[in-house]
């Protein structure tokens, strides 16, 4: 297959034309020509140097990541960009990349991955933003401590060592859910819109500690990274049934 075939059928299978206005990342072939032949596909959360670098090491010709390396556009390809870049040219290697889409995808996406980590039923699109979604709600099939989902999180999620921190403000004992990966703090008035008992992200920010006082309700911090590896595992299996042999990056942040 040729890179941008596995663009093509990506972009459709994500629906990132439906994200384009409101995404700062340009979804689909960010490097690499469109006739590059892909035999090896690496995934991998961010495009950063290192993965380019064990992406090379790996064989691969094509490099899937949520992450990209360009937010907005880009203006001269030095420093950071140059450091990029730079590894994925000189290797051959076209880079591809669904951010906001692979987020809210309600099968492939993160906080799909990370329902089904919690066996969460009775799910629905959750985070809404310009008309789409970028996460899903649902309800643990029995209430739980809140100290216990945490822990579970905890112990199934590349942290990098790092613990998962909880903002307990809301009832001890939880059961609706809200998720959205990664830096999803600014959703805590929506959770608590549609009854939830807890919103699990990946980052906060300062005032989240706060709001989440007043509003009476848990948040879960499980890291922006260790919450985001979901979906591009799933497109690595996805892939995998397409044809080109996948092998996943694993680079965690501990952020």
């Amino acid at each position: 297959m040729h890179a941008g075939d596995i663009a093509s059928r990506l972009d459709e299978t994500l629906d990132t034309e439906a994200y384009a206005d409101i995404d700062a990342s340009p979804n689909g072939l960010q490097v690499g020509p469109a006739d590059r032949e892909v035999e090896t596909v690496a995934v991998a959360v961010d495009a950063a140097a290192e993965t380019a670098a064990r992406a090379s090491e790996a064989g691969a010709d094509l490099l899937v990541a949520h992450h990209g390396i360009v937010w907005g556009s880009i203006e001269r390809v030095t420093d950071s960009n140059y450091r990029r870049i730079a590894p994925l040219i000189e290797n051959d290697i076209a880079l591809y990349v669904a951010h906001l889409p692979l987020d809210g995808h309600q099968r492939l996406g993160n906080a799909a991955g990370l329902a089904d980590l919690l066996d969460l039923v009775n799910r629905a699109p959750f985070g809404a933003m310009g008309g789409e979604y970028i996460g899903q709600r649902g309800r643990l099939t029995e209430a739980t401590p809140l100290s216990a989902l945490a822990d579970r999180l905890d112990a199934d999620l590349d942290t990098g060592g790092q613990p998962v921190q909880t903002l307990d403000f809301g009832p001890e004992t939880v059961e609706d859910v809200a998720i959205v990966t990664g830096s999803g703090a600014d959703w805590l008035d929506e959770a608590v819109d549609v009854g939830a008992d807890v919103l699990v992200t990946g980052e906060g920010k300062q005032q989240v500690y706060h709001e989440a006082r007043e509003a009476g309700i848990n948040v879960v911090l499980a890291g922006h990274y260790a919450t985001e590896t979901f979906g591009v595992e799933a497109l690595g299996e996805l892939l995998e049934d397409w044809g080109p042999e996948t092998t996943y990056i694993d680079c965690p942040t501990g952020l």
